[in-house]
């Protein structure tokens, strides 16, 4: 199953693994387990184990039955790379991607150690692009050098939720980042210069800079349920897509 994404920066999500588990701070508040919580009281087929992880292989075929290029989300509700899915099955996610060069994939994980295993040995589609969760120093900043070693078109970083100042970034081989404050009623604040510190940053090393959201906390610092000017950062939204490098 394949649906339309509220997302900003994609389009489709594709999910053929649901459900995943905590390793960081990050995922404290997870929206993809609220959502899954929601999803099997409302008894959506793939959520009947709420967000147990469960591998969803009659999914796999989903953008293959797409003809329109659509640029897709892989596994907004899990992780692929999460230690329990079998690479024997991430296999699979990779062969739908290499038979649909019409679409873009991307692919966003925690588990960035994982990744660049199982690249060590695997080539990248050209339409995959691969992605790493930035949240804080000590859990997210780390996993950038694991991606930067990853041989894919285009890397990119989800800096969402931004908890804290990230400090200094080295951002070569990095062609994208997403920043985003944390939504949910237990959201955690975004400073505005902690944002404003990682668009500096892309700015002065040439990479492409997306302000998602501010999330459950406005620029002010309040609290609000809909933050106001939700998009705009300094006064303005910052809509900036990665271009491909040369081959």
């Amino acid at each position: 199953m394949t649906t339309t994404s509220r997302i900003e920066w994609t389009e489709q999500t594709w999910n053929p693994i649901v459900g995943c588990t905590k390793i960081s701070a990050g995922c404290k508040h997870c929206y993809a387990e609220v959502m899954a919580k929601r999803l099997k009281a409302m008894g959506t087929p793939g959520y009947e184990r709420g967000f147990a992880l469960r591998l969803i292989p009659e999914r796999l075929g989903d953008p293959l039955r797409r003809k329109k290029p659509t640029i897709y989300f892989v596994n907004s509700m899990s992780d692929l790379f999460h230690e329990r899915v079998p690479a024997e099955y991430i296999d699979q996610v990779f062969a739908v991607i290499a038979q649909t060069p019409r679409h873009s994939y991307q692919i966003l994980t925690k588990r960035a150690d994982r990744l660049a295993d199982y690249f060590k040995s695997r080539s990248v589609p050209d339409n995959v692009w691969l992605g790493v969760s930035v949240e804080n120093r000590r859990h997210g900043v780390p996993r950038i050098d694991h991606l930067r070693h990853v041989p894919a078109k285009i890397r990119f970083l989800s800096v969402e939720p931004l908890l804290e100042d990230v400090g200094a970034l080295n951002l070569d081989g990095i062609h994208w980042v997403i920043v985003g404050g944390e939504s949910g009623h237990k959201a955690r604040p975004m400073k505005p210069e902690w944002a404003d510190a990682v668009r500096l940053q892309c700015e002065a090393q040439d990479v492409a800079f997306f302000f998602k959201q501010w999330g459950g906390w406005g620029a002010d610092g309040k609290r609000r349920a809909k933050a106001k000017n939700g998009r705009l950062l300094n006064g303005r939204t910052w809509d900036q897509m990665p271009a491909a490098p040369p081959p």
